[in-house]
């Protein structure tokens, strides 16, 4: 009886039609509106935009005609070491004397160079064939550094000649002093062995530790100049360090990969 006096009562009652109807509030208006400009500009930016990426990588800091091993073509025992470590020789200069069954002869360098590692002392016994020192190969102490990075045999392609980089030097403190900066000159076209890495850099180390995930390709980076630093490059700093940076100093590098577009577009 109650629902039925309701129902009653519901019926003798007028419509209301001359009600207003509210479809919304106005803070609702304004979520729809805030929600609909973001759409937009979403939809916008995915057809119009790009999205910078970039690719790390390690490597080292070198000449860029690279170093060799110097191996002695006699065996003897060490009476002189006639140049030091550091040293600038043109080709031919003698390292070592070393005593022989036939007298005393120089072991003299192949091509001119630096000579970065001597392993030869006074007194040490060599063989035939011995590893004595380690030369980087110098046309010109003048010639700049180059970085050689070690990428990814897969991300080679993704590198484009020109493109940005931004170098952290082990030897130098990066909060303190900023990134070298340099541009890619070159992309290699093949992988590399561990036998071509350590023929390059005169370093079975290295090449084991540049090729440890695979065959890489080696990505040349050209430092780019400035006469306003010590060191002679310029870095993401004002002066970078103050002191100059050397030859065979582990790098890590960025490589800045060509824009893209955040949406591709699939068309039947």
């Amino acid at each position: 009886m109650q629902f039925r006096q309701k129902a009653l009562s519901k019926l003798q009652s007028p419509e209301e039609f001359d009600l207003p109807v509210r479809f919304a509030r106005p803070q609702g208006r304004l979520v729809l509106a805030v929600t609909v400009a973001v759409i937009a500009a979403a939809t916008y930016w995915a057809c119009t935009g790009t999205v910078s990426s970039k690719l790390s990588a390690s490597g080292i800091l070198t000449r860029a005609e690279g170093s060799y091993v110097l191996q002695t073509p006699i065996a003897g025992q060490v009476t002189g070491v006639l140049a030091k470590e550091g040293q600038v020789l043109a080709a031919g200069a003698p390292v070592l004397n070393v005593r022989t069954e036939q007298g005393e002869r120089p072991v003299r360098l192949v091509t001119g160079g630096r000579l970065t590692t001597l392993v030869a002392k006074v007194g040490s016994v060599i063989a035939m064939g011995g590893d004595v020192a380690t030369v980087e190969r110098v046309e010109d102490p003048k010639d700049p550094l180059v970085a050689v990075l070690y990428v990814p045999g897969g991300s080679g392609s993704a590198i484009a000649v020109g493109a940005a980089v931004d170098l952290s030097v082990q030897s130098v403190p990066q909060q303190r002093f900023g990134m070298l900066r340099g541009r890619v000159t070159a992309v290699g076209r093949a992988p590399l062995t561990r036998a071509q890495i350590g023929g390059f850099l005169a370093d079975d180390g290295l090449a084991e530790q540049f090729s440890r995930h695979g065959s890489p390709v080696a990505v040349v980076v050209r430092l780019e100049p400035s006469a306003s630093t010590p060191s002679g490059y310029r870095w993401s700093s004002a002066d970078g360090p103050p002191y100059a940076v050397d030859s065979r100093t582990p790098v890590t590098g960025a490589v800045h990969l060509p824009a893209q577009r955040p949406v591709d577009w699939l068309l039947p």
